[in-house]
């Protein structure tokens, strides 16, 4: 065989053609394409405090005291606050976070990190003080007066501070008469600051129902505070 021949590139057989042809003719455009880059998550990341808190209550479901202890200090002030905002008054907020950390405490051992722990604890209080509420009568406006007007700019120190006071027991009458859902909704979000997927998580709903009973909540409470604009 001369040098030639040795280079010149084999002759295809007919077997050989068959086969090429029914090879699909996308499969070397497929196998030439650059790979695709990964799909960003847009799952908003975990921070260093909700990663301890996680690794703490799989600790407290294991059964370490010290743990749950941990978790209690930490949050006890938030779920306080949130369970005196839904349910009126100091009283009712204790008992409520008390059974909430109860009721967490027998289901840690199921705790698998999907939310963040504080996520989690607030939907229990939430839930909890919900059942409170649906068995109240819901409460009844004032008879007396609305909420006074503003003071002028030249108001003195007591009196700024006494429409301080007035103003924030007219907030609290007003979010008192909100739907318990819109009240939920609108203190997780203006008062604890939770974004709009830890507030369906906590209350069970979807986002666009957070959004729309948000909606609502701060129309309602827009007209109920207008005199103290």
């Amino acid at each position: 065989m001369t040098a030639a021949e040795t280079a010149r590139p084999p002759v295809a057989s007919a077997e050989d053609e068959q086969a090429r042809g029914s090879r699909p003719a996308s499969s070397a455009r497929h196998t030439a394409a650059a790979p695709r880059p990964p799909l960003r998550s847009t799952a908003r990341q975990e921070s260093a405090a909700e990663q301890e808190d996680r690794l703490l209550a799989i600790r407290a479901g294991e059964g370490d005291d010290d743990a749950f202890a941990t978790l209690v200090e930490r949050h006890v002030d938030g779920l306080l606050a949130l369970a005196e905002h839904l349910m009126g008054n100091r009283h009712d907020a204790e008992d409520s976070v008390q059974e909430a950390f109860l009721s967490a405490w027998r289901r840690l051992p199921q705790f698998r990190g999907e939310a963040a722990f504080r996520t989690w604890m607030y939907r229990i209080v939430t839930n909890r003080c919900f059942t409170v509420l649906r068995s109240r009568p819901p409460p009844a406006a004032p008879l007396d007066a609305g909420p006074e007007p503003a003071q002028t700019a030249g108001s003195t120190q007591p009196e700024r501070a006494a429409e301080a006071h007035a103003a924030a027991d007219a907030l609290a009458c007003a979010l008192a008469r909100l739907d318990a859902g819109q009240r939920a909704c609108w203190v997780l979000r203006e008062l604890h600051g939770l974004h709009y997927d830890e507030i369906a998580q906590v209350t069970g709903i979807s986002e666009q129902s957070v959004r729309g009973r948000l909606h609502r909540a701060r129309r309602t409470l827009a007209q109920e505070m207008s005199p103290w604009r």
